[in-house]
């Protein structure tokens, strides 16, 4: 195609051939840079009139004088008072326009083991289509303006009666804060207590994720060990005894499983009275406990309202409906309340409506003893094929993932990225750990997947080693 003249005013044979009715704004903005920076328009070229060019390409003059001025603020051309608009002496350097949009990867299943995969309950379904079919045939006015930042009155009524009769929690509804999951809480608190430089305990290994977490809130993080009673608050206060705050998992410790004793608990709340600090704890899958009474939360046990609780639905129902709670000490709720109206408005009525009267009609306790008998089976499934293949596992009572330790020298890093080889979703353990000393292990999660899958993937998993 050979170069326009200076005096060309016929474009249209070059104007590529658009889609739709014709040429829109950005589309014509593209089409003309193109042949800018292609070369077949050099610089000083003049432009048509944007009269004719929007008479001979079929669109409006509106938008052949947007796309001018796009553009003019582009650099890509420049308008002379009186001669018209024409190619700019130097065309800046940009990426080249695309009207595709950029591949993405699909979703892909997840992998036998992996966490955080929900365990699908047909009945459960049904009854939640049923919910939000009869509140979408009538609509509250709540779902047509906005409301409490908290969530509804509704959900969190139903939850703080949840939480006082199965977990032991002292709340009442004006503490809740809906959220999307346990981190959206966490993130709301930890923003409202840390200040750059403040010490943060963490566990030691710990959950990545809240990890990440603390660091962005600038915190400085002090590891303190997990044994078989959980954290160390003795440790702790060695290692620096003015923490401002103390993220735990204390009825199901993450990753190793273990559960805080009374007498760890008992000190862990006397530090954070003595010292002014507070606590965060995530209570993140206590739901599914499978022999023995309840463990009973720590902030229940607390009289100086130091304490976050956080709770998910995610691991219970399934991840897709992003509903969990914080439960805030009073002192900080005007701080959180702020930074959840800063960074999202309200959560979304209808799902709130939905889990509202699950709670309240009872479907809740009805799911759990479906969907704990189904993971437990699962569970003994996998456990089972681990052994068979030779490795040494402790059967968790409670939670959804167990943890298969290693010889010092394996690497189970190397590992973890064979097994994603051999189709099964193992974590590694090692890269868990902050301060302390790191053992090596796999993290392997049993909900969601059916007991033979899981026993294959055990298999598997065996032969590698």
């Amino acid at each position: 195609m050979k170069k326009l003249r200076t005096n060309s005013a016929d474009w249209s044979a070059l104007m590529p051939v658009l889609p739709g009715e014709g040429p829109r704004t950005r589309e014509l903005y593209a089409a003309i840079r193109r042949l800018i920076e292609g070369g077949q328009a050099p610089s000083g070229t003049k432009l048509p009139t944007t009269r004719d060019l929007a008479a001979r390409l079929g669109v409006s003059r509106a938008a052949a004088v947007a796309a001018f001025e796009l553009l003019v603020a582009d650099g890509f051309a420049e308008a002379r008072v009186g001669a018209g608009t024409f190619v700019a002496p130097q065309v800046p350097a940009l990426a080249p326009v695309s009207r595709e949009v950029p591949p993405m990867a699909a979703p892909s299943p997840p992998l036998p083991c992996e966490l955080g995969v929900a365990t699908m309950d047909e009945k459960t379904m049904r009854i939640f289509r049923r919910l939000l079919s009869r509140s979408l045939a009538r609509p509250g006015p709540e779902h047509f303006h906005y409301g409490d930042a908290r969530g509804t009155r509704a959900l969190r009524d139903a939850i703080a009666a949840y939480l006082r009769t199965a977990r032991g929690v002292r709340c009442d509804p004006e503490q809740i804060i809906v959220t999307t999951g346990t981190m959206h809480g966490m993130d709301l608190v930890v923003r409202s207590v840390i200040r750059p430089g403040d010490a943060a305990w963490i566990e030691d290994p710990c959950y990545g994720k809240a990890r990440t977490i603390l660091k962005a809130a600038g915190a400085r993080l002090v590891g303190v060990p997990v044994d078989g009673e959980g954290i160390d608050p003795a440790q702790g206060t060695i290692a620096c005894s003015k923490a401002r705050l103390a993220y735990v998992t204390p009825s199901h410790q993450f990753p190793l499983g273990v559960a805080m004793s009374m007498r760890r608990r008992l000190a862990l709340l006397e530090w954070a009275r003595r010292n002014d600090g507070w606590i965060i704890e995530d209570d993140y899958d206590s739901e599914f406990r499978f022999s023995g009474p309840p463990l009973a939360c720590l902030q229940g046990m607390d009289d100086g309202d130091r304490v976050a609780y956080l709770g998910t639905f995610s691991k219970v129902l399934f991840p897709g409906m992003r509903i969990g709670y914080a439960v805030v000490p009073r002192a900080l709720l005007a701080a959180v309340l702020r930074l959840r109206i800063q960074s999202d408005r309200q959560p979304p009525t209808l799902a709130q409506g939905a889990i509202a009267d699950f709670l309240d009609q009872g479907h809740f306790a009805a799911h759990l003893r479906r969907v704990r008998r189904r993971v437990q089976s699962a569970r003994d499934r996998l456990v089972a094929g681990l052994r068979r293949g030779g490795l040494e596992v402790d059967v968790p009572e409670q939670g959804l993932h167990l943890v298969a330790g290693l010889p010092s020298s394996f690497d189970d890093r190397a590992l973890a990225i064979a097994a994603r080889e051999a189709d099964v979703g193992a974590l590694p353990l090692s890269p868990l750990h902050v301060d302390a000393p790191q053992r090596q292990g796999l993290i392997l999660g049993f909900s969601g997947f059916d007991g033979e899958v899981l026993a294959e993937a055990a298999e598997r998993l065996c032969r590698l080693l």
